[in-house]
């Protein structure tokens, strides 16, 4: 989630931010779902495995979009992303 918000921050401030539409928008739903998922766990929702398989969804997308670009920020943001679909797989029964 972190990670996302600091990629969609800096993508507004790159020079063709035109170019950068699809990352800052898969940014802005992966942190949302990401902060969603967080919530729903501390409250034990019954819904884990498919809130679960979604996270692991748009994280991938997330992750893979940013994996394009070589900025910094989007180069971690595909890390954070990537890892956390691996860890939200593990949640999904």
């Amino acid at each position: 989630m972190t990670a996302c918000n600091h990629c969609f921050d800096a993508c507004l401030k790159e020079e063709n931010v035109k170019m950068m539409a699809e990352c800052i928008r898969l940014d802005l739903e992966c942190a949302e779902m990401c902060s969603y998922l967080e919530q729903a766990l501390s409250r034990n929702t019954p819904f884990v495995s498919e809130l679960a398989a979604a996270c692991v969804k748009i994280c991938e997308s997330c992750g893979n979009e940013c994996k394009k670009h070589d900025h910094e920020h989007c180069q971690k943001c595909a890390g954070a992303c990537l890892t956390c679909a691996v860890e939200c797989r593990k949640l999904v029964a």
